[in-house]
């Protein structure tokens, strides 16, 4: 037999299989963020609607412009003492050939960094639902821009960029449970713990004013995150993306159910924002870990995120901060978890030959994620509560206890969620009511 040639690996080509799949990925990630609005918005008073949807909005716009300019060069340029990147053939997305390919993949630079955006923009989206009802617009959009700046961009770079830290070191995270979850989880501890807590919390009920906007807003966030997960193999060629998919649904299923579950157990109930709650807690928690783990895994990490994450949603009661729809209690701690039980459930037959504690790695992999973890964590929580502090004592964070009252949908957008002007129908009133009785009257629906 004549001996075998050894040929040189070939060069990547353009895939427009791939470029295809990842310009739809790219889309359903644009997409979590009305998602994000939506679930975001119904689960806050009438009267702060409007000023919830526009807080995750604001940040389509303003990281948008951020990474044309300079974000994408930060997270993914040449790297520089392992802690930011920089090219400057990238800032302003000058000098990107149509067709030029991201080092190594079969997709153009175009394609990944457009997919990366979407991360960029829904990451300090995230933030917003831990401070619901009390901060002005105009302080939260430059709060964004600060902090996509000095945090999101070199946070990116440490975990997917090439000779950031946390990827040389070899932290295991697929799609964000550090870089977005983590980090936005970190964040919004930290902003609350500097501004304080809403007028009337552990005495007003604030509950949700529209449970069908959660669940829409849930699916919606279900449905983009298939996007999410699955495309950040960047590719479809050899299964790892598919097995994210199938992870994300199974991950998801468990952890709304054993959710739901908890709280049955718990408060005697299941509710509808239980379900959307858990699901969205599987989701966060299958980010990091659904291309290391099994399908009977990513059961696992599910039903382990619903229970902890529905109990850490109590937190805020017996430590007496304000995280208004469970930023901390979800994204936090779920992020935490999925990154954290990397270590003993990674098989070595998903994106790498990583293997946890469960399949005989020992705890290696497993310091390596806490390493990754606890870093983000700090440095997230630090620079935030040092953004929010020194805005707080400048432009001020906060809007005023009247306006907060009162509603921050008009003080701050001079519009309301819902019209019920037309409403009322029927004859006129004939018997005047007491001023007192209307007076508390309104302030119940205010409330």
């Amino acid at each position: 037999m004549a001996p075998a040639i050894t040929l040189a690996a070939e060069a990547p080509t353009l895939s427009a299989a791939n470029t295809g799949f990842m310009l739809i990925c790219s889309a359903l990630v644009m997409l979590m963020t009305p998602g994000l609005a939506f679930f975001y918005g119904g689960m806050v008073r009438v009267k702060s609607t409007l000023n919830m949807l526009m807080m995750s909005f604001i940040s389509l716009g303003i990281v948008t412009i951020l990474w044309v300019l300079y974000g994408f060069s930060v997270a993914f340029g040449t790297d520089s003492g392992s802690i930011v990147g920089w090219n400057s053939d990238w800032v302003g997305l000058s000098n990107i050939g149509l067709t030029e390919l991201w080092d190594g993949y079969t997709i153009p630079v175009f394609v990944f960094l457009v997919f990366q955006l979407m991360f960029a923009i829904i990451t300090p989206a995230l933030i917003s639902g831990a401070l619901a009802d009390r901060v002005k617009f105009s302080a939260w959009a430059l709060f964004i821009t600060l902090w996509a700046t000095l945090v999101y961009f070199p946070v990116a770079h440490w975990v997917w960029g090439a000779g950031g830290w946390a990827f040389e070191l070899g932290v295991i995270d697929f799609a964000g449970g550090t870089a977005v979850h983590i980090n936005a989880g970190a964040a919004a501890l930290g902003v609350i713990l500097v501004i304080g807590k809403r007028v009337g919390f552990k005495k007003d009920p604030m509950r949700p004013h529209s449970l069908p906007l959660v669940m829409l807003g849930a699916g919606l966030l279900w449905f983009g995150w298939f996007g999410f997960n699955a495309g950040s193999w960047l590719g479809n060629d050899d299964g790892v993306g598919a097995l994210m998919f199938v992870n994300t649904q199974v991950a998801t299923a468990a952890a709304m159910l054993a959710w739901l579950a908890y709280e049955k157990i718990r408060h005697g109930a299941f509710t509808t924002l239980g379900a959307a709650s858990g699901a969205v807690a599987g989701l966060v928690a299958i980010t990091p870990a659904g291309g290391a783990v099994s399908p009977l895994g990513a059961i696992a990490v599910g039903a382990i995120a619903g229970v902890v994450c529905a109990m850490a949603v109590g937190l805020k009661y017996r430590f007496n901060y304000d995280d208004s729809l469970d930023v901390v209690g979800v994204h936090l701690v779920g992020g935490v978890l999925g990154s954290l039980l990397i270590g003993f459930f990674a098989t070595g037959k998903g994106q790498s030959d990583v293997e946890g504690l469960f399949y005989g790695g020992g705890l290696t992999q497993f310091w390596k994620q806490c390493a990754g973890v606890f870093a983000v964590l700090a440095y997230s929580l630090i620079v935030s509560a040092i953004l929010a502090f020194l805005l707080d004592k400048t432009i001020g964070m906060r809007v005023t206890e009247d306006e907060e009252v009162a509603g921050i949908d008009q003080a701050e957008h001079a519009e309301t969620a819902y019209d019920f002007s037309g409403a009322g129908g029927g004859a006129a009133r004939t018997t005047a009511v007491p001023a007192p009785v209307a007076d508390t009257a309104a302030k119940k629906v205010d409330a």
